[in-house]
């Protein structure tokens, strides 16, 4: 479909480039204080947190460099038909191509392979661009979180079947 990105899984050599994204990515929005997934531990350690049972996290690479990430995993303290999406990020430059498009795909039929019904995400007032993509991408917003991520500082909240 396109030539300009390539969506591949995670592995242990994107650990660094992946925190650094993330790090990078999150303060762009104001997401950097307390309840962000900025401060969640497996930043660090995205590939070894991703090989955790019906879960999985792909990187977007554009020339041979990523320039973002995405995956699903169990929504904790939820049913188990329940996944979510997360650490969903990208560098400015992954913007505008298709790749959120493309990685939102790839995350969706991964949760279905996993056996999951439904994908909750969480994000924050401002990241205008995700939550266009969330809208086209069947998702529809709730009141309330659910599960317990423990980012309490996302402010909004929606899910979609899958």
């Amino acid at each position: 479909m396109n030539e300009t990105f390539h969506i591949r899984p995670i592995e242990p050599r994107d650990n660094t480039v992946m925190a650094a994204i993330i790090r990078s990515v999150m303060p762009e929005f104001g997401a950097d204080g307390p309840g962000f997934a900025i401060h969640d531990a497996e930043v660090d350690t995205m590939y070894e947190a991703y090989a955790q049972p019906r879960s999985r996290y792909f990187v977007v690479e554009r020339d041979d460099v990523v320039i973002g990430g995405g995956g699903i995993a169990p929504l904790e303290n939820a049913e188990p038909d329940v996944c979510e999406l997360r650490k969903m990020y990208f560098l400015p430059q992954a913007r505008g191509i298709g790749a959120g498009s493309a990685m939102m795909q790839r995350c969706l039929d991964a949760a279905r392979t996993h056996g999951f019904r439904r994908c909750y995400l969480e994000t924050l007032t401002g990241m205008d661009a995700a939550q266009t993509l969330y809208a086209r991408s069947g998702f529809t917003p709730l009141c309330a979180p659910m599960g317990g991520t423990g980012h309490f500082s996302c402010d909004r909240f929606f899910i979609r079947d899958l």
